[in-house]
């Protein structure tokens, strides 16, 4: 079905309705917002100029003197001074714990070279203790500005790496997630030598004498994980919480200051889950999660989902009810399971998790009431999955609507697929952001006539009724929604150039993207996604018209406030 900008059948009944009518029924507010633009991506008022909150819901919307009637002696009043106020944003795809992370070891995106990388390394390896970790995330090599000599695929040889960290293990995160640099010490660690096989789903890439280059795509990289786990053991239960404690509070910190008040979790396993229970009860999730369950076996879930499936109630900060699955990898790192053979690679892709184990998922979450979200990036993975899905729905009697199952990425697409998600109503939970940031070099990934037929469609998407949401995939990306809003009003790349700009949304789908859309597609779209009284008071308010101003002002737009639930949980410094 398709999802329209608002649905004046979710408005609570048992709250004021919009346009006080010079009447409040003695209610008072602890805050309201008034002199501003208000937003509602809400049919039944789609702008006001002030927001009544009461506790963590949204009591009124209205003018500026509609809403003042609710002011009583306590009530805190924010002037707007003509600023936007919109529904907070949904990151519908990031990943929590690992945003925090990366704020915990060498940040590699803005490096412009491979040698930039390496002195990085080196002298963080000349702080370092020896047998001391060094890890970093971050680096593409498709955005540096020279290719490194020698390399394999772009990428190099991991000698000069090993030059400056002789003692010290070296493990390096491409920015995308799917794909890892080692050193020569980290790969001994792993137990990583010219004969160690390709694991499933995984390539341990070789130069032409078959040495390890260091460049692990893939599963291939759990081989060093292993290693790096295996160093953490003599590390005690109160200093492996205060670690994830610390990035709980870094991601936090990071998605408030951009006006993310919902995060969609893409995985999760039960013993991460059992911390996001233990922060919400003591208060101390930031923002609302809503978790995907996430490496865990189908016999272990089809034992224990019930005790781990939560529902929003009152002023909730954890939801679980999905489950993440991933067939594919990345374009970038030549993982995208593809229809045919990459332009630039003798490969189609990897195949990641069989399709067997997903279809058992599938079933499992049908029992239990869970939602399926599958990672597709190739169009091979993404007809695969709408396969999947299909047989499931008609082998258990049910409608995909019921469902509201996800495809994540569904970034390239056969045109004979498009049409498919609306009407099986799968949702195509896409990254406007990755268009843009990866665009320069889809073209030699899959060739012109893929590119243009197959990449990032969201017109063709929306125009046939899918629900299309949005976000970054952070840290793949930057967590800030306004840029990826740019992307999908302009679809311009770094160097200036529009990528099929046939494709765009207009700047009210965009909103709905990243706000209803996203609350659509975790069921929420009863408590938020819109300023509607009796949702959550989550509300962003911008120093800059996003909606009306000159596209290119778009990317200096800045969060002003943040609020979850009522409370003022970031405000900018002037």
């Amino acid at each position: 079905m398709r999802l329209k900008w608002a649905v004046s059948i979710l408005v609570l009944v048992v709250t004021p309705l919009f346009g006080c009518e010079g009447s409040n029924d003695g209610e008072v507010a602890d805050m309201v917002l008034v002199n501003g633009k208000v937003v509602t991506v809400d049919a039944t008022l789609p702008e006001a100029g002030g927001v009544a909150i009461k506790g963590h819901t949204i009591l009124a919307v209205g003018t500026s003197d509609e809403v003042a009637e609710f002011i009583g002696p306590e009530t805190r009043i924010v002037d707007l001074e003509g600023q936007l106020a919109i529904p907070g944003f949904v990151e519908a795809h990031g990943h929590w714990m690992s945003l925090g992370q990366s704020k915990m070891v060498l940040d590699l995106n803005q490096a412009r070279t491979w040698d930039e990388i390496v002195r990085m390394v080196g002298e963080a390896a000349a702080n370092a203790e020896p047998g001391e970790w060094i890890l970093g995330r971050g680096w593409h090599q498709e955005k540096w500005d020279e290719v490194p000599m020698p390399n394999v695929d772009g990428v190099p040889l991991h000698a000069s790496l090993t030059a400056v960290s002789p003692e010290n293990p070296v493990d390096l995160g491409h920015a995308s997630g799917h794909a890892a640099f080692a050193n020569a010490l980290a790969m001994d660690l792993a137990g990583i030598d010219a004969t160690t096989p390709d694991p499933p789903g995984g390539t341990i890439v070789k130069d032409a004498t078959g040495q390890p280059t260091g460049l692990l795509r893939e599963t291939a990289q759990r081989l060093v994980d292993r290693a790096i786990a295996h160093s953490r053991e003599g590390l005690s239960a109160e200093e492996v919480d205060a670690e994830a404690r610390e990035a709980v509070r870094l991601a936090g910190e990071d998605a408030l200051s951009k006006g993310v008040t919902s995060f969609h979790d893409a995985g999760a396993d039960f013993a991460t889950i059992d911390f996001f229970k233990k922060l919400e009860g003591e208060g101390n999730l930031p923002v609302r999660l809503y978790v995907m369950v996430r490496r865990e076996s189908n016999e272990d879930m089809a034992e224990r989902l019930p005790q781990y499936k939560m529902l929003p109630e009152g002023n909730d900060y954890l939801t679980v009810r999905s489950i993440k699955r991933q067939v594919d990898g990345a374009l970038g790192a030549h993982g995208a399971w593809l229809l045919e053979p990459y332009e630039d690679h003798e490969s189609s892709g990897l195949v990641l998790e069989t399709l067997e184990d997903i279809m058992g998922t599938a079933r499992v979450a049908i029992q239990h009431g869970f939602q399926v979200n599958t990672h597709a990036i190739g169009d091979r993975g993404n007809r695969e999955i709408l396969d999947l899905y299909q047989q499931a729905f008609e082998e258990a009697g049910v409608m995909g609507e019921d469902l509201r199952w996800r495809i994540e990425h569904a970034q390239h697409l056969h045109p004979d697929d498009v049409g498919r998600f609306a009407e099986l109503d799968v949702i195509p939970s896409m990254q406007a952001i990755h268009c843009t940031s990866d665009a320069p070099w889809v073209y030699e990934k899959l060739g012109d006539e893929r590119a243009e037929s197959g990449a990032y469609l969201w017109r063709d998407l929306i125009d046939s009724g899918a629900v299309v949401n949005n976000g970054t995939d952070t840290p793949v990306e930057n967590v800030d929604p306004i840029p990826s809003f740019y992307a999908s009003v302009t679809r311009i790349m770094p160097n200036g150039e529009v990528f099929f700009p046939d494709q765009v949304m207009t700047r009210e789908e965009a909103l709905q993207s990243y706000t209803l859309n996203g609350a659509y597609s975790a069921f929420e779209e009863d408590v938020k996604g819109s300023l509607t009284p009796g949702k959550y008071a989550d509300i962003v308010v911008l120093s800059k018209d996003i909606m009306t101003i000159p596209a290119e002002e778009i990317p200096t737009a800045e969060v002003v406030y943040t609020i979850v639930g009522g409370e003022i949980k970031y405000r900018r410094e002037e």
